[in-house]
């Protein structure tokens, strides 16, 4: 059952989304853990990572309520949330201002960011061009005349963004160094990530098919997404036994002990029968891929290196 949306205020809550702010900094976090273990830890990183991953995150927000109701995804038969602009309280004007502005903050403090982090021009060259193709993937997910998550991208996207580089791109601006064992916590957060996505993508397949927009579920079918999406949930926690298996720090895998929620998620993805059963688990794999980073965090921290 859709919510109401009565005041302009309520809108612009819906278009920015809170319950999708967890799951963005989950990797700024899992990045940064890394980093205290092996103490090259830096508080301005972090802070400064974390507002432009917010920043990012909600840009991603506003410009998917935008592009989905240019393309026609936001019907009035849709069977998720109702979104802002759908509302009619916000007009597409004042969305794509929303966007401006938060693409503006992102910028900034990502440019903060890397003039703290890194000295040398090459390096803060690369990390700049990943930073602006962050900016365009958040806006292009469904804006634009070409929009990947149309295409069924998304997961490609998310499982970079969220993942590889949200994890590696934060433990290396803390630490300037590589390090390979980094990489399994990054594919796990971006596995995590791909689920809460495949998760939503399960939920809108009947108004997405409508509407034209091709992701995985829409193109492989409910049956195949929801295996999929058990792959992704078990995918990610293998990963965590790689990288203690890699650093010998078996603390780290007190994670798992939010494993059992996240398996009752799968099973009530796989039971739910419409989109009001299965809305209810995109919150709940969100917050639970952040617990399972911070007891990641403090498994590894406060009771590694014993």
């Amino acid at each position: 059952m859709k919510q109401a949306i009565n005041t302009k205020k309520e809108a612009w809550l819906h278009a920015v989304r809170l319950r999708t702010l967890p799951l963005a900094l989950a990797s700024i976090f899992a990045g940064s853990f890394i980093a205290a273990y092996k103490e090259v830890f830096r508080w301005e990183i972090l802070l400064l990572a974390a507002l432009t991953t917010i920043f990012l995150q909600i840009l991603s927000n506003l410009s998917n309520d935008y592009g989905d109701t240019i393309h026609g995804a936001d019907h009035q038969d849709r069977q998720g949330p109702v979104r802002a602009v759908q509302s009619g309280l916000i007009t597409l004007e004042e969305m794509k201002m929303g966007m401006y502005l938060f693409g503006a903050l992102a910028l900034l403090t990502g440019l903060a960011l890397l003039y703290l982090a890194i000295q040398d021009w090459i390096l803060f060259g690369i990390f700049l061009g990943l930073g602006l193709a962050a900016i365009w993937a958040s806006i292009s997910y469904t804006s634009g005349n070409n929009p990947y998550g149309y295409a069924g991208f998304g997961d490609i996207s998310v499982f970079i963004f969220f993942g590889l580089l949200g994890v590696y791109g934060t433990y290396f601006l803390h630490s300037l160094a590589w390090d390979n064992s980094v990489i399994w916590i990054g594919v796990a957060l971006g596995l995590f990530s791909a689920a809460v996505l495949n998760i939503n993508n399960i939920r809108d397949i009947e108004s997405d098919t409508t509407a034209g927009k091709k992701s995985i579920p829409v193109r492989i079918g409910k049956k195949a997404a929801i295996i999929y999406n058990w792959f992704l949930i078990l995918g990610g926690n293998y990963c965590l036994f790689i990288f203690a298996f890699i650093t010998k720090e078996w603390t780290a895998l007190l994670a798992l002990a939010i494993f059992p929620l996240m398996i009752r998620i799968g099973i009530s993805v796989q039971k739910g029968k419409n989109s009001a059963e299965i809305d209810p688990n995109l919150k709940k794999m969100a917050l639970s891929t952040l617990v399972w980073v911070l007891l990641f965090g403090i498994g590894l921290v406060f009771l590694g290196k014993s």
